[in-house]
């Protein structure tokens, strides 16, 4: 159990690091790494959602990308997504379509939330795929992340407000 923790937190960490890459281009910081059944990276990648000005570059949306290229397969059969916060409705549904078999996040989103905070797309039977759920890992990191990045977006546009 120990181990698979470890094993957790150390794509975990890897995932912040890219969150902390969209922070720094403005977007919103959130990241993602999609590894395969034996821990090979297949794809590392953060928010682009204004870079790209596409509402569909989401850190999961693009990683589901890369590693299908990688792989060259749009099915991601034993793969584990570690994703900062809680994937959206898009995204759960493509990781779904790709038949990601374990989806590994840090905050929940309950806004947005489709991995059991608003919705809890895994759950419903009505799919066809189910993949498992971890929640929390590196809860406070990612959580504090988001939280101290939308309290820095509200004191900019208050500042800003302030000027006019």
């Amino acid at each position: 159990m120990f181990m698979e923790f470890a094993r957790h937190e150390r794509y975990m960490r890897l995932a912040l690091e890219e969150a902390y890459k969209a922070w720094q281009q403005e977007e919103v910081p959130v990241g993602a790494v999609l590894v395969d059944d034996t821990g090979a990276i297949l794809a590392r990648t953060h928010n682009l959602t204004i870079a790209n000005s596409d509402p569909s570059a989401h850190a999961e949306m693009l990683a589901l990308r890369q590693a299908a290229g990688v792989i060259q397969n749009y099915r991601l059969l034993n793969t584990t997504l570690y994703v900062s916060v809680e994937p959206c409705i898009m995204c759960m549904g493509a990781i779904m379509h790709a038949r990601v078999a374990r989806v590994v996040f840090g905050a929940p989103d309950p806004k947005w939330g489709a991995a059991g905070s608003l919705y809890h797309f895994s759950k419903d039977h009505r799919f066809n795929h189910h993949p498992d759920i971890i929640e929390g890992i590196l809860l406070d990191e990612c959580r504090d992340l988001m939280r101290a990045f939308f309290r820095l977006r509200r004191a900019t546009k208050s500042d800003q407000g302030d000027r006019g």
